[in-house]
């Protein structure tokens, strides 16, 4: 079964795995503002289905996603400054959102680039968990041509990847570069002429764990990278603690004691 959101976006399920599929390919995947909330629709529908461990992000046609599409969007200037708005106790506003509402996921994220990723898009990425690229892929961080910096997560997904200098001269030149330079620039995880197939290898092997563990691991990750010594032992041991009481803990040691392999049931909680 397939979902449309806003005629940009589907959603298709395969034994746990969810493909999310950008799906404007007559201009590129541009960002307008159907596409931005159809990602986070997608986004929302996936995390209310505890029975999915992984999702695969990419794009129709001849690109992942050719950045905001400026032309469609600057007509609306009252829904650019509603969606430059945050609401309530928010930390993102659209903009923001979607891109952030993949770390949000309480499962892995792999992007798989082709084509085009350029700016916003280029931000989307940049917020999966994994990227898989073409060697060919062309990328840019693009908002410089229009004289404006990337603000769609980018300040923190970057700086979890390059040095500042490496952020700041892809920032200020918005020179393109291509999925091996990405790769040794450390801005994409693998580099394939297939990377669909790498995605759902990694994918495959990440379906063979444990789901609360899975997601475990991406909280642990994200709540610890920046913090202090004393507040990653912290986090290591609660989400441990919650692990050790659930059932897919049981289900992992009591087949690991058997030497076969465990059978799974869907995630308990998000972590």
């Amino acid at each position: 079964m397939t979902q449309t959101f806003r005629n940009r976006v589907t959603l298709e399920k395969k034994d746990g795995t969810a493909y999310i599929t950008l799906s404007r390919a007559d201009k590129y995947n541009g960002l307008d503002f159907d596409m931005m909330e159809g990602l986070i629709d997608a986004a929302k529908a996936v995390k209310k289905d505890r029975s999915l461990r992984v999702v695969i992000l990419q794009g129709d046609g001849k690109a992942f996603c050719a950045g905001l599409d400026f032309a469609t969007v600057m007509t609306q200037p009252l829904k650019v400054v509603k969606g430059f708005t945050k609401y309530g106790i928010k930390k993102t506003n659209l903009f923001q959102q979607v891109c952030w509402c993949w770390r949000e996921l309480p499962i892995p994220v792999i992007a798989v680039l082709h084509g085009y990723c350029y700016g916003g898009g280029m931000q989307i990425a940049l917020a999966a968990d994994f990227r898989m690229s073409t060697p060919d892929c062309e990328m840019s961080i693009m908002e410089i041509k229009w004289g404006l910096i990337p603000d769609m997560t980018g300040t923190v997904t970057l700086r979890e990847l390059v040095p500042m200098d490496v952020a700041k001269e892809l920032t200020m030149t918005g020179r393109l570069f291509k999925g091996e330079e990405a790769k040794q620039l450390n801005l994409v995880t693998r580099v394939a002429e297939n990377p669909l197939e790498e995605a759902e290898k990694l994918a495959e092997a990440i379906k063979t764990r444990s789901p609360d563990g899975i997601s475990a691991g991406k909280s642990l990750f994200q709540q610890t990278w920046n913090a202090s010594e004393s507040q990653a032992f912290d986090i290591e041991s609660k989400l441990q603690f919650k692990l050790m009481r659930g059932k897919n803990y049981r289900r992992a040691l009591a087949a690991g004691k058997k030497k076969q392999a465990p059978e799974f049931v869907d995630r308990e909680r998000d972590y």
